[in-house]
């Protein structure tokens, strides 16, 4: 017979790795059976045990390496590896543990399956994003005029609508050019090299020739350059906060553990990209590259383009309604003009001058200095805004999917409880007792970790935890271990779920023990009472200790247990346990960041569901969720497990999906599909997150928050906005910035467009009327990019209302130009409308002035009203004189410049001559300011006039 593969067993001794910065293997193996010898197990293809004489060629056997490497594409029917004894996957991958892959072997799979590299997404190219600036209808229609005023000999209004194109893509090119930095940032992590078995003996190779069935060796302080299945350790434990959100580290096994275990639980495989934090082990690579978790999130990244942001959409769609409505307007004026016998040049003129005037051409510029400053003050805020537009989008969020760990918690263990003989109690406790100063020490004494002098240390975060909390019960940690010397020790192992050392004193000898709860329950002889003595255990006391430890760790604590050696009863000797006494349990928690409780009160208050999506124990996620106040319908959050079926259901489970805030032991994939889900119901939705895992959802939400200080480089790259202090109310902060945004921007749309309505339907009802020309095309250009976007920047310079957080959300459909603001544009679009053609017939008619005399009073009209108008956009109900726009000292200081650059317009010779206007007389001069001052007048009246009918309804109700 043919032995596939054996294990030889060996202490390991590692040389340090290089440290660097992860899907499912679901894999088609041939049919095998593990058979014990007297070397051990054997894996052996089962046709050599039914004597067939067809032995399995080695194209068969290259096909199973080929398949356990394949996990992108593999079958997810077959047996993955975590769910195979660590033989039977070194006999599928044809690899001897003792000597590795050999040399030539090596190659050839390096060279069938690639490099073990991360796929990089090809950036879009400078000249691509430049030419994206121009697909536009709306700058189509610009360009339409600039090419027809060109060909009329228009080259003075060609030259400025070209000045404004340039002026607009020149905008866009530098808000949206952010390098393409998500994929690079993956790939660099697999840059570095590692330690390997190969030709039986140990080389260091480039991580990226990594093949699968090398045999890797890690150590503490290493990330794992590939996808790994463990096949021997030593108190080994992996911190996968990045890839799975696990809070705390990981122990790893030898052990199969069942197929359909979750990624968190697969302890018997370490993962690309996650740390090795203590112990050391050999292992054999089952994926690289692509083929790894890591690889499978890249695959989703790649897979999830940048959506545009709720604003950008509703810009572009009324950008779409201006171009219809312009293209309308202007064929149906020329139309008529040429029906009425009006000259075709004339009437060619006054269509450009409609085009010009429909296009608020001051409006991308706008909007980007809003966003611009929002950035600004939110980076004030810890909030570091890399999209401008999801300064808007967090406004309008309803709902926020969070982390746990770092976010909600503080990201680091702490021991939050214990129980003794007298009871259970919060630590630290008030007082001390005999029992809880025995635990305490014993804590310290079998522990590696050390305070360091700024009180924060070095070691396993656990062990670290059991030094703060005995240093906070008022215990010398270093004084209590220089006392007690220590002699031997038995390190932590997955098998025996304990560590022992042995110390001396005096000339006593003892023995600290700390480990799993039932283990040391089952090992303990004795129990210490309340009152410091020992007593036998009995059945029904580890009945009892063991219901203690079950209650705490449904709680979301992780659970230790603590004995010591009864006096005397030792002989320093970790092999020879004797009579162990139980001294209690401690329960470590990641503990809930002080101010994240407010933060979520004040989004539940604003409108805004919160959930809580983490790859941690759903014990752990719900108990977290109750200390900070998450609201749920249901008594406990849905696992990976329920939420596949949901989300496979016919109605993906929409009911229970909303009840539910809590999400635990959740995959890459499961963030991605719930974002969807919500997205797909018309949410608005926010994810926060930190590790790689986050990053295809960060992509895909309407707007991603990384973490700036713990979160990684891919995560960073993938948000939209980094939180420089990872603090859940910076996220608060930032909404209620968003909603003052998107108040603002709606506040000065509204004027832009009601400016621009007014231009338009003076231009077209002259033309129809019969009189010269109201406004030529330059000097539309002229309102539109200076009289129009100074005034309409100071309203979105406003602070907003304080109260802004006490609002609902406003819903996901509601346009950013709906039916009341299209009232109050075309309310104020027509009353200014009215008082400028009232100004050319008067400077026409009753003046005797020629046409450009006339065109300059209904220039200086329209300006001076539409300047005045700004005070209209106050909030509705506010006095006229006290109110947000007369307190904002910008709206004092854009009214002030533009009444300078309207002087300059009409008495610089070049300037008037530019935009072929003439100085009034004084008689013009009170025609332009009586007529220009009756807009804001006649809106005061009608606001008036609305008011008392309301009130009037309101009392006859």
């Amino acid at each position: 017979m043919r032995a596939a593969a054996f294990t030889v067993r060996r202490k390991i001794k590692f040389e340090p790795q290089e440290t660097i910065q992860p899907q499912d293997s679901g894999v088609d193996y041939p049919d095998y059976v593990v058979v014990p010898t007297c070397c051990g197990l054997i894996a052996l293809y089962r046709s050599d045990l039914e004597g067939s004489s067809a032995r399995p060629h080695k194209d068969m056997e290259r096909k199973a390496a080929d398949d356990a490497q394949r996990s992108a594409s593999g079958s997810r029917t077959a047996t993955p590896v975590h769910a195979l004894g660590a033989d039977a996957v070194l006999a599928l991958l044809d690899v001897d543990p003792a000597r590795g892959l050999g040399s030539g072997e090596a190659n050839a799979r390096l060279q069938s399956h690639g490099t073990n590299e991360i796929q990089k997404e090809e950036p879009i190219g400078l000249l691509t994003l430049l030419l994206r600036q121009f697909i536009s209808p709306v700058i189509w229609l610009l360009i339409a005029a600039a090419v027809v005023a060109t060909i009329f000999g228009e080259v003075s209004d060609a030259i400025a609508i070209g000045v404004v194109l340039v002026l607009n893509a020149s905008i866009g090119f530098v808000t949206e050019y952010r390098a393409r930095r998500s994929m690079d940032a993956i790939r660099t992590l697999g840059q570095t090299r590692s330690r390997v078995l190969r030709d039986g003996r140990h080389q260091t190779i480039s991580s990226r020739d990594l093949v699968a069935g090398d045999i890797v060796l890690l150590s503490a302080g290493n990330v794992v350059p590939a996808d790994v299945r463990v096949i021997e350790l030593t108190s080994l434990q992996a911190s996968e906060a990045a890839l799975t959100g696990e809070s705390v580290p990981v122990e790893k096994q030898v052990a199969a553990v069942p197929a359909s275990a979750p990624l968190g639980d697969r302890a018997s495989m370490l993962l690309k990209g996650t740390a090795v934090t203590r112990g050391d082990c050999s292992g054999v690579v089952t994926a690289t590259g692509m083929d790894t978790e890591l690889g499978h999130v890249t695959r989703l990244m790649m897979g999830t383009p940048d959506a545009p942001s709720p604003l950008e959409r509703q810009l572009q769609s009324l950008g779409g309604q201006l171009l219809w409505l312009t293209i309308v307007l202007c064929a149906l004026i020329t139309a008529i003009g040429m029906l009425a016998g009006r000259e075709t040049f004339l009437m060619i003129h006054a269509g450009i001058a409609l085009a010009v005037a429909a296009i608020p051409e001051g409006l991308p510029i706008v909007a980007t200095v809003a966003l611009a400053g929002g950035i600004w003050r939110m980076a004030q805020r810890n909030a570091l805004v890399e999209r401008m537009a999801a300064v808007e989008t967090l406004g309008s969020t309803t709902v926020i999917f969070t982390d746990k760990t770092g976010t909600l918690t503080e990201n680091r263990l702490a021991a939050a409880e214990v129980w003794l003989a007298s009871g259970r109690s919060s630590l630290p406790v008030r007082g001390d007792s005999v029992g809880l100063r025995e635990l305490l020490e014993t804590g310290v004494l079998c522990n590696h970790a050390k305070l360091s002098t700024e009180g924060e240390g070095t070691g396993d975060p656990l062990e670290l935890a059991l030094l703060h909390a005995a240093r906070d019960q008022g215990i010398d940690v270093e004084e209590l271990r220089d006392g007690w010397r220590q002699t031997a020790e038995r390190p932590f192992d997955s098998a025996a779920k304990m560590m022992l050392t042995a110390h001396r004193s005096d000339g006593e000898a003892r023995l600290f023990c700390k480990g799993a709860p039932e283990r040391l329950i089952e090992l303990a002889c004795s129990n210490l009472t309340a009152d410091g003595d020992t007593v036998a255990m009995t059945a029904d006391m580890r009945g009892e200790w063991s219901r203690r430890a079950d209650e705490m760790a449904a709680s979301g604590l992780r659970v230790l247990a603590l004995a010591r050696s009864v006096d005397g009863d030792s002989k320093g000797s970790v092999e020879d346990v004797g009579d162990l006494a139980l001294l209690g349990l401690v329960g470590f928690q990641d503990p809930p960041r002080h101010d994240v409780e407010e933060a979520i009160q004040a989004c539940q208050d604003a409108g805004i569901r919160v959930v809580m999506v983490t790859g941690d124990h759903i014990a752990t996620a719900t108990a977290i969720s109750q200390q900070v106040g998450i609201e749920s319908k249901t008594a406990t959050g849905i696992d990976g497990a329920r939420l596949d079926q949901l989300l496979q259901s016919h109605d993906g489970g929409q009911l229970e999906l909303r009840e539910a805030n809590v999400f635990a032991r959740v995959t890459p994939e499961h963030k991605l599909r719930l974002v969807e889900q919500l997205q797909a119901a018309g949410e608005i939705v926010a994810m926060t997150g930190d590790g790689v895992n986050d990053a295809p959802a960060l992509r895909q939400a309407d707007i991603g928050v990384a973490m700036g200080k713990r979160g990684t480089d891919v995560a960073r790259e993938a948000a939209d906005m980094v939180l420089l202090d990872d603090s859940f109310p910076t996220i608060v902060a930032a909404i209620a910035q968003g909603r003052v945004i998107f108040e603002n921007i709606r506040r000065f749309v509204v004027y832009l467009l009601s400016c621009n309505l007014s231009e338009v339907l003076v231009v077209a009802l002259a033309i129809l009327f019969g009189l010269p020309m109201a406004l030529l095309p330059l000097q539309i250009l002229f309102l539109n990019l200076v009289t129009d976007v100074f005034p309409a920047f100071a309203l979105a310079a406003g602070r907003g209302d304080p109260d802004i957080l006490k609002r609902r959300p406003r819903p996901p459909s509601e346009q950013l130009i709906g039916a009341p603001e299209w009232s109050v544009i075309i309310r104020y679009g027509l009353t200014i409308t009215a008082v400028t053609l009232i100004a050319l017939v008067v400077a026409v008619r009753g003046l005797g002035l020629d046409a450009a005399e006339a065109t300059t009073v209904s220039f200086l009209t329209i300006a001076i009203a539409q300047l005045l108008h700004v005070f209209n956009m106050r909030k509705p109900g506010s006095s006229f004189f006290v109110n947000d726009v007369t307190h904002n000292r910008w709206v004092w200081a854009a009214l002030g410049l533009c009444c300078l650059l309207l002087a300059l317009a009409v008495y610089v010779p070049w300037a008037a001559a530019a935009l072929q206007l003439m100085p009034p007389s004084p008689l013009a001069w009170l025609l332009i300011i009586g007529l220009g001052i009756t807009p804001v007048i006649a809106a005061q009246l009608f606001e008036a006039f609305e008011l008392k009918n309301t009130r009037s309804i309101v009392a006859n109700t």
